[in-house]
């Protein structure tokens, strides 16, 4: 299995568009229940720290980082979104786009990396725990999805590239 990351661009919505969908129906990704279109996507995703998996030349999984405030204090921290396809899952292709993902969030200056994860949502947990987050709280009862409350655990991953 060749693996290989690049950025994100447009041309490659469709194929991100659609592991988002796979992400969200399995109820275990998020609270989104329809996937943006691209615009939304591009607005909301940090435009230096967009990446596709590539798993024999075909776009496996996808990862971005999104800003968590406009105030300039909070520049240096972002949220962590990370999508593996259905086949592609089980591989290791979560833990090889995370680590690509933190070297980008390095070299761009950010310092603090958050992910918020359903708390039954293990495989994620233990991705994320694998790559040096770790859980900072759990905010119960934060929304619903399709009139069930979810809670969510708060992770956290501290660059070790700051004083």
């Amino acid at each position: 299995m060749l693996l290989e990351t690049r950025k994100l661009n447009q041309e490659d919505y469709q194929a991100v568009r659609a592991i988002y969908l796979e992400g969200i129906s399995t109820g275990l990704a998020t609270f989104e229940t329809e996937a943006p279109d691209w615009n939304a996507f591009d607005k909301k995703c940090l435009s230096h720290s967009r990446l596709v998996v590539l798993i024999d030349k075909e776009i496996g999984g996808w990862a971005t980082l999104s800003a968590v405030s406009k105030r300039p204090v909070y520049r240096g921290v972002a949220e962590v979104s990370v999508y593996v396809g259905r086949l592609a899952r089980g591989k290791g292709i979560g833990g090889f786009l995370l680590k690509k993902l933190i070297k980008s969030s390095e070299r761009n200056g950010i310092w603090t990396l958050q992910a918020n994860i359903f708390s039954e949502n293990i495989a994620s947990i233990i991705l994320h725990q694998n790559n040096g987050f770790r859980l900072v709280g759990r905010r119960e009862k934060i929304a619903q999805l399709n009139g069930v409350w979810k809670d969510n655990l708060l992770f956290e991953r501290r660059s070790l590239q700051i004083d």
